[in-house]
């Protein structure tokens, strides 16, 4: 008994479940794309649906990240133990929980259209592909933006069976805010990365990073403003986006002078942006 729990703790690991910012940076998109296709008013089953769907196709990602890294992750010091790089867990093993996971994530969407079945193959394909666009890519977090915000598309396809420009623009707005914190993400394992040979945008924005982080949170603000705006939303809107940019101006001034420990905090506090965003929509949608 004590071998199957220790099994179920490295797949825990493995899956990143024990670290669930990964999740939430997913879910606040998601969240708010659901509640602007749904003119505040969603179906919970909806909202059941996503969420639980995040989790599984997060999990899903990071099987197959650790996958296609595990000879690299052993040359970063922050990676070297991860149970799939460790040997402790087989690379066989990792690619049965990614494949029974997104077959979890796929059942989740039966019961919707099939638009939105369809995207849910072109998320999978953008999922898996992620890991190996960091080999080729000199900015690989710009497609990441676009995994971690396919939510936004399928959400407006669930509910409108269509998929209306403003879902793009939302989309995009995730791109530059996946570009800002995974840039402070990669700022922390910047020098590895450059001795492995893997692309990161901290090594491409070289020393204009923290620039370039700044202006992709003004970007992704302006968009959601635009959006939020042609959705009628005010007040309480422009508040959730107020405290959004004093976590930005925070950021500021833990990234300014590239320690690893401040930028991966920097990181982890993203969080309480989307949060304070979502928020923002849900109460402006609630009080109208």
């Amino acid at each position: 008994m004590s071998l199957i729990f220790t099994r179920l703790a490295l797949y825990f690991k493995l899956l990143r479940l024990d670290k669930p910012i990964g999740i939430l940076l997913l879910l606040w998109p998601t969240l708010a794309a659901i509640w602007f296709a749904s003119d505040g008013k969603p179906a919970w089953h909806i909202v059941a649906i996503f969420s639980l769907g995040t989790v599984l196709m997060r999990s899903a990602g990071c099987a197959i990240n650790d996958y296609a890294d595990r000879d690299f992750d052993k040359h970063v010091k922050r990676t070297a133990e991860r149970p799939l790089t460790s040997g402790k867990i087989k690379s066989w093993e990792a690619l049965v929980l990614a494949g029974l996971l997104a077959l979890f994530a796929f059942a989740l969407i039966l019961p919707l259209n099939s638009l939105t079945k369809q995207l849910s193959i072109a998320a999978v394909a953008i999922a898996a592909s992620y890991p190996y666009f960091k080999r080729f890519f000199a900015i690989p977090q710009a497609y990441l933006g676009i995994a971690f915000g396919f939510g936004i598309p399928m959400a407006f396809a669930a509910i409108q069976n269509s998929i209306p420009l403003i879902a793009w623009i939302l989309l995009v707005a995730n791109i530059f805010w996946a570009i800002a914190y995974d840039t402070e993400y990669a700022m922390v394992d910047k020098d590895d990365d450059i001795k492995i040979g893997i692309r990161t945008s901290a090594i491409t924005f070289g020393r204009y990073d923290v620039v370039a982080i700044m202006l992709s949170y003004v970007m992704s603000f302006a968009l959601i403003l635009y959006a939020g705006w042609q959705f009628g939303l005010r007040s309480w809107f422009l508040i959730g986006m107020l405290s959004a940019c004093a976590c930005a101006i925070y950021h500021y001034r833990l990234i300014k002078e590239r320690d690893r420990m401040s930028c991966f905090a920097a990181f982890r506090h993203n969080n309480w942006l989307g949060a304070a965003i979502f928020t923002g929509i849900a109460l402006d949608y609630a009080l109208k």
